[in-house]
């Protein structure tokens, strides 16, 4: 089922791929769409997981607001989608943006969360690198294209939701390590070693997060879900299907759990 669904009162993009697995929500990155993580990651696992993805506003076939972006609308968009669709509590991949939201649902509803996995994730905006947004940028360039061919709203508007996208970025999110600690669930933390969030800041996230585990992914950057989704999806599935927390041979984090 793909369609027009009302989400907090505003028309929104959403895709629902049913099937008997546990439902599982892709939240797409800032400036993209659905379709990216769909398109990739989500086919190695639709065999196994009722896929859900919705675009939010501004963002592929959902048309924009007037209002500004911010993380804390879009986790609350995020739960009416839960609550709206998903029966149960539901896994949660996020890249980049959604991962952000991921960890922001996670913390104001946890019973609607099962396992997450969060994709070149920041949870402080000092977490990331400066990004190269110039007009001309292939970036810029091939999110403008992907925009243009989905958006109700046109092409010509492209340019007010990239700046609004680029205000977000500027000033949020602005988590603490304390709040991570609160996310009881599972976490897989996934990154390319040359993403634009640093290493540090990945790594304080997974340290944060009592029950997580941390993957950096050689020769990736942030794009790492369009570059290599069978290297993603290949350390998810195990990750997600895995009851309890892992068994290893030479516990040192885990070793008092």
């Amino acid at each position: 089922m793909a369609g027009i669904v009302d989400i907090e009162g505003h028309p929104t993009w959403l895709e629902d791929r049913g099937g008997n697995g546990a439902p599982l929500l892709l939240l797409h990155g800032g400036l993209s769409n659905s379709d990216a993580l769909l398109g990739t990651i989500g086919a190695g696992l639709a065999e196994h997981y009722r896929l859900i993805a919705f675009d939010r506003p501004g963002h592929g076939y959902t048309a924009d607001t007037d209002a500004d972006f911010h993380y804390s609308d879009m986790a609350r968009e995020s739960v009416s989608v839960l609550e709206k669709v998903a029966a149960g509590p539901a896994h949660l991949v996020g890249w980049s943006d959604g991962g952000i939201i991921a960890l922001l649902v996670a913390l104001a509803r946890p019973d609607l969360v099962a396992k997450m996995v969060v994709i070149g994730t920041n949870y402080h905006v000092d977490g990331i690198q400066p990004v190269d947004m110039d007009p001309d940028s292939p970036v810029l360039q091939e999110l403008g294209r992907a925009y243009a061919e989905r958006s109700p709203d046109g092409p010509g508007h492209f340019e007010a939701v990239a700046r609004k996208g680029m205000q977000l970025i500027s000033t949020e999110p602005s988590l603490t390590t304390s709040q991570i600690s609160r996310i009881q669930q599972p976490v897989l933390v996934a990154v390319g070693d040359d993403d634009i969030v640093t290493l540090p800041h990945t790594v304080s996230l997974y340290e944060a997060l009592p029950n997580g585990q941390l993957a950096v992914i050689p020769g990736a950057s942030h794009g790492l879900p369009l570059e290599q989704p069978g290297t993603l999806t290949s350390l998810m599935l195990p990750f997600l299907a895995a009851e309890g927390p892992p068994r290893t041979l030479m516990p040192v984090r885990r070793r008092a759990r």
